[in-house]
């Protein structure tokens, strides 16, 4: 996976825009104004997702290029390094969960605004 295709992926799915709040170099994937990946534009390529908990450390036990989300809250985020020992469409299924967590967490009227678009 490269960054092109992450970003078109995260695109793709309702609702989603992407940006820049923090700096130059972090992309900021959003659902209801509510962050689902975060991903760096400069090195190598790694993404930030939003996990359930128990999730989160079954993921870092399983998976080297798993750990403790990085500047995140290592309880509900996991930082994944996109080195190719993780298949693409795993972390696609990773993604798509980090985004049906946050779109969860919306209030039911943004919800559904965002699913019927």
């Amino acid at each position: 996976m490269n960054i092109e295709t992450l970003r078109l992926y995260c695109l793709s799915l309702k609702g989603v825009t992407e940006g820049f709040p923090f700096d130059e170099e972090t992309l900021v994937f959003k659902v209801g104004n509510k962050m689902f990946v975060l991903t760096n534009l400069d090195g190598p390529l790694s993404i930030n997702i939003k996990c359930d908990p128990d999730e989160a450390i079954a993921l870092r036990e399983q998976y080297m290029a798993v750990t403790p989300g990085y500047h995140m809250n290592k309880h509900h985020w996991n930082t994944v390094m996109v080195d190719g020992s993780v298949p693409d469409r795993t972390i696609k299924l990773w993604i798509l969960n980090s985004y049906n967590l946050v779109l969860g967490s919306l209030p039911k009227k943004v919800q559904q605004s965002i699913i019927n678009t």
